[in-house]
């Protein structure tokens, strides 16, 4: 008799929903709560999960971050919670790709534009 075993990390992604000021780059976005875990199959059942850790990711920059254990695990059991900046801590820092944010007015663009299309003024001016 054999046992067919086997241990890998999953990922769970949950349906939660939260617009947001972004941690890192400072954009309006929303955030995707996920969660990490090492698994123990047998014969390709999952059997035995630990290592939980609770991750937040921006939809603006891709940020991501350390979600306090506490909050992941309601967020988990589908309970309304609200992110707060002190539940996160940054994991990864984000990359918006080389955006410009007009200070004035809010415009965003990848072009190499010196003056805001939207509003005239010179980028990094306020």
């Amino acid at each position: 008799m054999f046992f067919i075993m086997g241990i890998t990390q999953g990922r769970k992604d949950f349906a939660y929903n939260q617009m947001a000021i972004c941690e890192s780059c400072g954009a309006y976005c929303r955030y995707h709560v996920f969660m990490t875990y090492m698994c123990l199959s047998i014969f390709f059942i999952p059997c035995l999960k630990w290592g939980r850790q609770y991750y937040v990711q921006s939809t603006c920059c891709n940020a991501v971050f350390s979600l306090a254990p506490e909050v992941g695990k309601r967020i988990a059991r589908g309970e309304g919670v609200e992110i707060t900046s002190r539940d996160l801590t940054q994991a990864q820092p984000g990359d918006r790709g080389g955006c410009k944010r007009c200070g004035s007015c809010g415009f965003e663009t990848r072009e190499e534009f010196v003056f805001c299309p939207k509003c005239g003024r010179r980028f990094g001016e306020l």
